[in-house]
């Protein structure tokens, strides 16, 4: 018996047993399209994840410090001092303060707003330093940073929310009762668009801090800045740098005698921590979705168990006028890749809407099945027929035709 009369035979006796055969696809169906979904979700999380990161801005030190004594805290002065010599791996540094007062335009107020700007205080480089770009007007200058003068950049989110869709450049907003005019607008990065959009933000110099302060506002401290390095390979050996300059600037902070404290964090290693991480999870829910898979071919050997019972005279035929082990085998093998194919085809289309729906309720967006996935499903549904589909058909093949043709 040829290739071609083996898949007619198969298709022949699937045909023949309908209902039987699509209960016993179910398993696989449902297998299929719970990993190609649950797989699909965790890609799509990661995704969400790393654009994430990317918008924050990749290759920035994260660097909390305080020094302590005469003078007060004046970390950042020699911290842009020492970046300046490092100019072959740091791109920028800013401080990252953040500040708090109730910002106001008009009639519009932060303080009756449910979606409120974060307000940082930064260098002419926080931009830089936290992935910005400018979309409307002109960003901080290092003039405008050393004359203190009350000048102010709005993200997007936040020019949205005072301006609406009006040119906000050479207008004023008060911050904390000063005023601060508007030079720029920083072009949208998040598409989110909810309440933590990281658009939702002003810049402002941060030696205005002082002027804030006398308006009866309170001081803020500057201990948190940002570090921008060249690249990934340029940010671990700056790492290294800051980490024995603040040491040197303020001592082991294990020590009775550090004069302050210090930690110093690349955000690479947190977003290798998250890609490792989304890897592992999708492993897990990949590997749970594949126990139904598992019983889905229990369930194709169980019926090709009983088709062999049934065709035990069949095969006892064809043994008797000269039919070899091996055409037994295959014949029953195409006919367990057949179920576990067509199941498998009917998996992958479930897991196109099934990925949508969860995607969207879940994600709150589309995410559309990776086809490699997909590839790598239709793969495994024609190897559980094999496996499963071996043993049935090795047992076909070794009944004795005297036996085989007594059977009723």
């Amino acid at each position: 018996m040829n290739l071609l009369q083996s898949l007619k035979l198969a298709l022949k006796s699937i045909a023949a047993r309908k209902g039987r055969t699509f209960l016993t696809m179910l398993g696989i169906i449902i297998g299929l399209a719970s990993v190609i979904t649950l797989v699909s979700y965790a890609k799509g999380q990661m995704k969400e994840i790393m654009e994430y990161y990317e918008s924050m801005g990749s290759n920035q030190i994260q660097i909390n410090a305080q020094k302590w004594g005469p003078g007060g805290n004046n970390v950042f002065d020699e911290l842009y001092a020492y970046c300046k010599g490092l100019e072959d791996l740091v791109e920028g540094v800013t401080p990252n303060g953040t500040t708090w007062g109730t910002i106001k335009y008009g009639a519009r107020t932060s303080d009756s707003m449910d979606w409120q700007p974060q307000i940082y205080l930064g260098s002419d480089q926080w931009a830089k330093c936290n992935n910005f770009t400018i979309g409307l007007g002109r960003d901080l200058a290092y003039l405008d940073v050393k004359a203190e003068h009350q000048v102010c950049v709005l993200g997007s989110k936040a020019a949205e929310l005072f301006f609406d869709y009006a040119n906000p450049v050479g207008r004023s907003v008060t911050i904390g009762g000063v005023p601060f005019q508007v030079i720029g607008v920083y072009a949208q990065k998040d598409f989110s668009g909810n309440e933590y959009s990281l658009d939702n933000v002003i810049c402002i110099p941060y030696t205005t801090n002082r002027a804030l302060t006398a308006a009866g506002g309170t001081y803020v401290s500057m201990d948190s800045f940002v570090v921008k390095a060249k690249s990934k390979e340029a940010s671990g050996k700056a790492v290294t740098l800051l980490e024995g300059f603040l040491k040197g600037l303020i001592g082991d902070p294990n020590s009775m005698e550090t004069r302050g404290w210090y930690n110093v964090y690349d955000s690479n290693q947190g977003m290798d921590y998250a890609n490792n991480a989304s890897r592992e999870q999708q492993a897990l829910l990949g590997g749970i979705a594949a126990i139904s898979l598992l019983v889905g071919g229990i369930g194709i050997m169980n019926i090709m168990l009983v088709t062999v019972t049934e065709r035990t005279r069949e095969i006892g035929i064809r043994k008797a006028i000269g039919a070899e082990r091996k055409s037994i085998i295959v014949q029953f093998l195409i006919e367990a890749c057949m179920i576990c194919g067509i199941g498998g085809i009917l998996g992958i289309l479930i897991s196109f809407p099934a990925t949508w729906i969860y995607c969207k309720m879940q994600l709150g967006y589309l995410v559309h099945p990776d086809p490699s996935i997909m590839a790598g499903a239709a793969a495994v549904s024609v190897l559980l027929g094999i496996l499963f589909g071996m043993y049935p058909a090795i047992k076909a093949s070794g009944l004795q035709p005297v036996v085989a043709l007594r059977a009723e």
